[in-house]
């Protein structure tokens, strides 16, 4: 197994340590990453299968720039298309494939950019995932807002203009259950027009409840869709369970929800699997749910607290723009978000070409945006989960994305 992530904190007691160094070098100690715990719920869908039976197909060598040029001439492009597209081979056809992303983003979407920010309200996690800033074993100030300094920080962000916000937490049901994060979403109800959550999966009645407490919609990033590396890399807690995290979108559209997102962390594993994956888990939910809004990320990996082994550039920007560009020929209908870890300069370009929406305003601390929007520090913070590399305010990204002619778009959804 590669240790390129694993550190040693000098903080974690003896007895820590042991289990952690257990857990990193005894394969034996850990879990089955299909096996269910007790309490998660098991849908019969056939999703799973269609997804990993054409990633386990997927060659990208065997692609030639002949199949890259036929991919561009198609008016719709085939799964066959966009696993070429993805392809080494499509990397020297990269004006070409951003030149067709543009127009299918302008016939779709117009010139709109939509904006949004995420709010951290709890850093407490079980899991012990190896690459996350929030990981149980890492020696950070873990903090949980109470509701009085959740309604401060929703005030702080809704005083800025931002009409849309996403929920986040540490994955700890003990220390964040249900709860707790639906009288969060009941508060974002108060202050915001869309309210979306990016927490622990959870099961369709959990997923009903919170979009009867004013949910929107639900991201949820399965990281890396290679079994193998998963295994490798979460060790420890409920995220160790590879099937029940990747069933999360389907329940929560089971439980309501308008729409969902979908995301790999890429740099984790084989980048163009993880994206192809991802498309496809999107593609095959769709036509299942043709309701639902569907949306994708891809962000890549950054540095995290105590481990600057964490190396962003694993995926370069020239592959990200890329995998972009095939979502969005692949995807044309898909909303696209790029969020703050890539830098203001890319995400300036991508925005005219096939992303969406754009975050802004972003801190991923809990409890900072007091701080971050006001300038009057508070002692009472935890620590981020990841280094952010782009931390425009509303207003600088609203002025940003006005000078370069597109029309930023803070809301447009109405219930009547």
């Amino acid at each position: 197994m590669s240790n390129q992530f694993f550190i040693d904190s000098e903080f974690l007691s003896p007895e820590a340590l042991k289990r952690k160094h257990e857990l990193e070098n005894n394969p034996s100690s850990r879990r089955d990453i299909m096996e269910y715990l007790p309490g998660m719920e098991v849908i019969q869908s056939d999703i799973r299968d269609q997804v990993m039976s054409r990633v386990a197909e997927y060659d990208a060598a065997r692609y030639t720039g002949r199949d890259v040029v036929r991919a561009l001439e198609h008016e719709n492009c085939t799964v066959e298309d966009f696993q070429a597209l993805l392809s080494p081979a499509a990397e020297p056809f990269l004006e070409q494939m951003a030149q067709r992303a543009r127009r299918e983003t302008g016939r779709h979407f117009g010139n709109t950019v939509y904006l949004f920010t995420p709010l951290y309200i709890a850093n407490y996690c079980e899991n012990y995932c190896v690459y996350c800033g929030f990981n149980c074993f890492n020696h950070i100030r873990r903090m949980k807002l109470t509701m009085e300094q959740v309604e401060h920080e929703m005030q702080v962000i809704a005083e800025s203009g931002m009409e849309e916000i996403l929920l986040l937490t540490g994955e700890s049901r003990s220390m964040s259950n249900v709860e707790y994060i639906g009288e969060a979403c009941r508060l974002a109800r108060k202050y915001f027009k869309l309210v979306g959550v990016e927490v622990y999966p959870l099961n369709t009645d959990e997923y009903k409840y919170l979009h009867e407490c004013g949910v929107d919609y639900v991201t949820v990033f399965q990281e890396t869709y290679d079994t193998k590396r998963y295994e490798e890399l979460h060790l420890l807690g409920h995220k160790r369970v590879w099937p029940y995290r990747f069933d999360a979108q389907e329940r929560a559209l089971m439980g309501g929800m308008r729409g969902v997102a979908f995301s790999a962390l890429l740099g984790l594993a084989d980048f163009r699997k993880d994206a192809l994956a991802t498309a496809l888990h999107a593609n095959f939910l769709q036509r299942k749910y043709p309701y639902a809004e569907i949306s994708l990320s891809c962000p890549r990996l950054r540095p995290i607290v105590n481990n600057e082994k964490i190396n962003p550039q694993d995926v370069h920007e020239k592959q990200l723009c890329q995998i972009l560009c095939a979502y969005r020929i692949f995807l044309p209908y898909a909303g696209i978000t790029v969020s703050s870890r890539e830098s203001a300069s890319f995400r300036n370009g991508i925005v005219k070409i096939a992303a969406t929406k754009i975050s802004a305003g972003v801190s991923t601390g809990i409890g900072d945006h007091e701080s971050k929007y006001h300038g009057t520090k508070t002692e009472e913070q935890g620590d981020e989960q990841f280094e952010i590399a782009d931390g425009r305010s509303l207003k600088k990204m609203y002025q940003d994305m006005s000078a370069e002619r597109l029309q930023p778009v803070l809301n447009d959804y109405l219930y009547l």
